[in-house]
């Protein structure tokens, strides 16, 4: 049996990593996210439209946009029908993935730092600072625990939250255009982030 303890060591050393793993913070997993996106600005062999297709799949991972649409529409959200809540969550995802990506790709030598988190059970907080030459930039995740990821649900940047800046404009749409001139308009937004970056690139 003693002939067996390296290996059994080294079995046990295994199943604790696998745990630390999966049990990773909130500070962790958006960490992982932001520096493949810093990873891909960095990496010179990508041509645009490549680097954008992979920062959104970055995004796509760690949001959360049916979540986040359910909050954005609020009571909204309960009077669409199952075809609407679709398209709004796609199109939300898509918007959010292109404002992100156009602003983020206007960064060069900034740096992020993580100074704390507030955790409240399957819930949490990830503070962030983006570090410029001339600023310090807070961005901070809201997280929740979902099949063990912390998924962002809201971002509030600068003390702005994001989901309720479309929830107040979301709203006043709907009332003078109604669910389907919100779609529209969305549509119409999307082009606008498409097609203003490549011109200026």
């Amino acid at each position: 049996m003693l002939k067996n303890l390296p290996g059994f060591l080294i079995l046990v050393a295994m199943l604790f990593a696998t745990n630390a793993i999966a049990e990773s913070t909130p500070t962790d997993d958006v960490r992982t996210s932001v520096d493949a996106v810093i990873a891909l600005l960095k990496d010179d062999t990508l041509d645009t439209e490549s680097r954008r297709d992979r920062m959104r799949e970055v995004i796509d991972k760690r949001f959360d946009f049916r979540a986040m649409s359910q909050r954005t529409l609020a009571t909204n959200w309960k009077k669409a029908s199952d075809a609407e809540k679709q398209k709004f969550t796609e199109l939300f995802a898509e918007l959010i993935q292109n404002s992100y990506v156009s602003k983020i790709e206007s960064y060069t030598n900034e740096s992020v730092k993580y100074p704390g988190e507030k955790k409240n059970g399957k819930k949490a907080v990830v503070d962030t600072l983006i570090i410029t030459s001339s600023a310090e930039i807070p961005v901070n995740y809201k997280v929740y625990l979902k099949d063990g990821s912390w998924q962002v649900y809201d971002v509030i940047i600068e003390g702005v939250s994001l989901i309720s800046n479309y929830r107040s404009s979301y709203q006043e749409i709907v009332m003078k255009d109604g669910f389907d001139g919100l779609l529209a308009k969305m549509e119409e937004k999307i082009r606008e982030l498409k097609s203003v970056p490549a011109e200026a690139s």
